[in-house]
Formats: C-alpha cells, sequence, structure tokens
C-alpha cells in the first residue's frame, strides 16, 4: 500500500507558496520556521521531486511545485470539506476590521491568499478609523483588528512600523508668508494630531483646507493639488509625491501598524495568523 501524503506538510506547502516566505508562514501557522522546512522536506522527499525553489532572500515554485500546488489546493479543500459537512450547523466566519490608514492595495492579495487556504471559510471586513475599531473590538464586534497606532495607544501588538510622508501632487504650490493648505480626516486621526504637532513645533502655520470622510477623500483632494496630506508611504496616491523636502516641512516619526486578536477554535486561528502574517510580509 503507497504511503498517504500528510496534509500538514501539503497545507505548509501551500502557504509557504502563497506568502512566499518561510517565516510569513511559520507566523501564520504560529510555529518554528525549521518545522515547516522539515515538513516540506518530507513532503517533497514523499513524492520524490523539489516542490520550491529556495534562495536567501527568495522563494518560488518549482517546475514541479507549478504542477503540484493545484492538486494539494484540491486535496485540501476537499479534506476541509469531508470536516465541514460533519460541523454544519457551525459555519466557520471571521470577521476582521482594518484602519483606513492601514488597508491598502494590497488587501485583494491578502484575502485572496485566505480564500485559497480555507475556501469554506465565510470573511467579513470592515474599514472604519482605528478608534471605531478598536472600540468595536472591545464589545465583541470583531474576532481582530488591524490599526494604527497613536501616541497615547499602548495596546496590541506591533506588525510592522513603516514611513509617513506629506504627499501633495507635484504642481502644488504654498506661496511663503500664507498658512499651509492641509487635508484631514472628519473623524478623530491620529495622523491629523501628528501632522498639526509636527508643523506647530516648527512654527510653521497651517489651515485645514479639506476635511474628508476617508483616506480616499483626503488623497483625491492632495492629487487635485488642493493641500497637503499625511499618509503612509504605501499609502500615497498615484498622482501625488512626497512634498516635504521641497517644502521644508518637519519629519515625520514612523507608523506602527498593530493588531488585536480574540482567539477562539483552531480554523478561525489559523484565517486570523494567515491573514496578519500576509499583512506584515505586504
Amino acid at each position: 500500500m503507497k504511503k498517504s501524503l500528510d496534509l500538514d506538510a501539503v497545507r505548509a506547502f501551500v502557504l509557504v507558496a502563497d506568502l512566499a516566505s518561510f517565516t510569513r508562514a511559520a507566523d501564520g501557522l504560529q510555529t518554528a520556521q525549521a518545522a515547516i522546512s522539515l515538513k516540506i522536506k518530507k513532503l517533497e522527499d514523499r513524492l520524490g521531486y523539489r516542490l520550491l525553489d529556495r534562495t536567501p532572500r527568495h522563494v518560488q515554485l518549482s517546475e514541479k511545485g507549478e504542477a503540484f500546488i493545484d492538486l494539494a489546493r484540491d486535496l485540501l479543500n476537499a479534506h476541509d470539506k469531508a470536516l465541514s459537512g460533519q460541523n454544519a450547523e457551525q459555519p466557520a466566519r471571521v470577521t476582521i476590521g482594518i484602519s483606513d490608514h492601514v488597508a491598502g492595495p494590497e488587501l485583494p492579495k491578502m484575502l485572496q491568499t485566505i480564500a485559497r487556504y480555507d475556501p469554506a471559510l465565510s470573511l467579513e471586513v470592515s474599514i472604519a478609523a482605528s478608534r471605531d475599531l478598536l472600540e468595536a473590538f472591545g464589545d465583541g464586534q470583531f474576532d481582530a483588528v488591524v490599526f494604527r497606532r497613536e501616541h497615547d495607544m499602548r495596546t496590541g501588538k506591533v506588525l510592522f512600523e513603516e514611513p509617513v510622508s506629506w504627499l501633495a501632487a507635484p504642481q502644488f504650490l504654498h506661496r511663503k508668508g500664507e498658512p499651509l493648505s492641509i487635508a484631514t480626516l472628519s473623524s478623530a486621526c491620529g495622523l491629523r494630531t501628528l501632522a498639526t504637532h509636527a508643523l506647530d513645533d516648527a512654527g510653521i502655520d497651517w489651515r485645514e483646507t479639506f476635511v474628508g470622510g476617508g483616506v480616499a477623500a483626503v488623497g483625491a483632494a492632495a492629487c487635485a493639488g488642493l493641500c497637503v496630506t499625511v499618509l503612509a508611504t504605501r499609502l500615497a496616491p498615484a498622482g501625488t509625491v512626497d512634498i516635504g523636502g521641497k517644502l521644508d516641512l518637519p519629519a515625520l516619526p514612523h507608523s506602527q501598524v498593530t493588531a488585536k486578536v480574540r482567539r477562539r477554535d483552531r480554523r478561525t486561528n489559523e484565517a486570523i495568523n494567515l491573514f496578519l502574517a500576509a499583512f506584515r510580509g505586504h
């Protein structure tokens, strides 16, 4: 009788392929990187060919791995369907809140990673202000929230730090002697506080010429050449540039992207761990 494949090893392989990283896959599965490497090595030995091409900085599917990845997904999907059929009265659902100042263009790829890992999972994702998300998390409305830690917050686990920039259209003009026109969010916003305090400390007069209901709105105002706004550099809207040096604006501290998680069942925990690992990767 032929020996069967280790499903945990197949799951680890799929996760490494999706995240292009042994480290992030280990984070997603809450295990050691060495354990992931060992599982995949045993899987490769069992199959008789290499699944991944590895370098110190890069991981990608080998030619054989490209052929095996869809079969691996089908195997895992069949396994999960068999299990969910036994527990149909309790469908798996994960609720995640993401700060408007954190969600970026990589979000579709991250959601795709989770969907591929567990196609039967039901995802509910909300985007809102960091403080609103934390309040909702405290009320039990989310399994996990990802937010920008503000200066007065001492909560959550930091996922990564990223630079923050003064952004404006290349044609934006600021006349000396006039207050700097800035765009801010309508809700309580830590980046607004960060920016205005930096301007005040530098002795630079400013005025709010645009107030938006979200990052997309303030980004549009900056693109239109109406004002300067402050966003994480990763979220810079197309058509804007970092204008801080040109206008001699003060340097801004890095932003801390942070998460809070409410632990539940194994399946939900795995999905959340995977999501956070993907976030760190991007």
